[in-house]
């Protein structure tokens, strides 16, 4: 699997190029700025790209207006975006387009091994990775607006894994409770926040995250 790696900062992408070899991925490319960030996804086509959210000339956010205008170029097109803090609106952006093939991450992630490297594999096999701080800010914003549909608190468990991009398998393991017991809490958080269901998980992740940061 290729993957272009963007970060300014020397030893974080050197980092990342060595995790990334180290579970058998091949580096298209490693650059350190926007304008070659652009030409790497353009010229290369790569299976994932692995972001920071700022990059230079800029040191705004142009490594995720990059990474996006990429996919608008290729739809689909696998982005997994690292910053510093938690920002809302930067999630918002990149789940816009409800195609998937999208993760966002704090860098800290990048020091549990496991957690990044499945969250780079979810991402380029189509799937959703969402940090769990995001997702904890997004629930505690909704609760305090008003109840999230009556969920019960392991309902609200399996929707909080559930929005990170988390398999059924992952959801059950992570719980200790079963596969069936979770698609039938599946089943009822989506009867009662009123989102139609589906067999599709990266449909349904799409779906509850955009539940949670209506408003």
């Amino acid at each position: 699997m290729r993957v272009v790696v963007a970060e300014d900062l020397f030893l974080l992408r050197d980092g990342l190029v060595r995790l990334l070899e180290a579970y058998g991925f091949e580096i298209a490319a490693a650059v350190e700025s926007g304008p070659e960030l652009a030409r790497a996804l353009a010229e290369l086509k790569p299976d994932a790209t692995v972001v920071d959210v700022r990059l230079p000339p800029s040191f705004t956010d142009e490594g995720l207006q990059c990474a996006l205008a990429a996919r608008q170029r290729t739809p689909g097109l696998p982005v997994l975006v690292l910053s510093q803090h938690v920002e809302r609106l930067y999630a918002r952006e990149l789940l816009a387009d409800g195609n998937g093939g999208v993760g966002y991450l704090l860098k800290d992630r990048v020091f549990d091994a496991d957690q990044f490297i499945d969250a780079v594999r979810r991402v380029a096999a189509g799937g959703t990775a969402m940090d769990p701080q995001v997702i904890s800010q997004l629930l505690s914003r909704r609760s305090q607006d008003r109840p999230i549909g009556g969920l019960t608190p392991r309902e609200l468990d399996v929707m909080e894994l559930m929005a990170q991009g988390r398999s059924n398998t992952a959801i059950a393991t992570q719980l200790f409770i079963t596969e069936r017991a979770v698609a039938k809490h599946t089943s009822n958080i989506f009867g009662k926040l009123g989102l139609p269901p589906s067999d599709d998980d990266n449909r349904r992740v799409l779906a509850v995250l955009a539940y949670l940061d209506q408003g």
